[in-house]
């Protein structure tokens, strides 16, 4: 339980952060002052109309948060000794093994592919305006 919380924590800090500044962002727009005086309650305006602007941008950060969970959970397997990517990528580059080094960095690029490419389908599900 330990290591998978402090793979997690890290990156949900920074992803909490950044929804924090957005929804204040959001918050002060003016249709939400709009939807506040046609008299909708404080879920309604949060939800319906604050929350799904305020999102996009936590989906297309956590995209990029694949390889970065990958990496952060090399730093957890290198300090309990468990075998892993970091610690075969380390003990590659000390024994000068060029292949596996570059095979270790071409799962982690496929990996930042695939988590992009994943966040860009679902900003085009979550967001109608947002065509490729």
């Amino acid at each position: 339980i330990g290591p998978v919380l402090a793979v997690t924590l890290s990156s949900l800090a920074f992803v909490s952060r950044v929804m924090r500044g957005e929804m204040l962002e959001v918050m002060s727009q003016d249709y939400i002052r709009t939807a506040k005086s046609k008299g909708l309650s404080e879920r309604a305006v949060n939800v319906k109309h604050a929350l799904r602007n305020a999102i996009l941008v936590i989906v297309a950060i956590i995209g990029s948060t694949l390889p970065g969970l990958v990496s952060g959970a090399g730093s957890v397997e290198y300090v309990t000794g468990w075998p892993g990517i970091t610690p075969l990528f380390i003990k590659s580059i000390f024994a000068q093994d060029v292949y596996v080094v570059m095979a270790l960095l071409t799962i982690l690029t496929l990996l930042l592919m695939v988590g992009n490419l994943l966040s860009d389908l679902a900003l085009a599900m979550i967001d109608p305006r947002i065509r490729y």
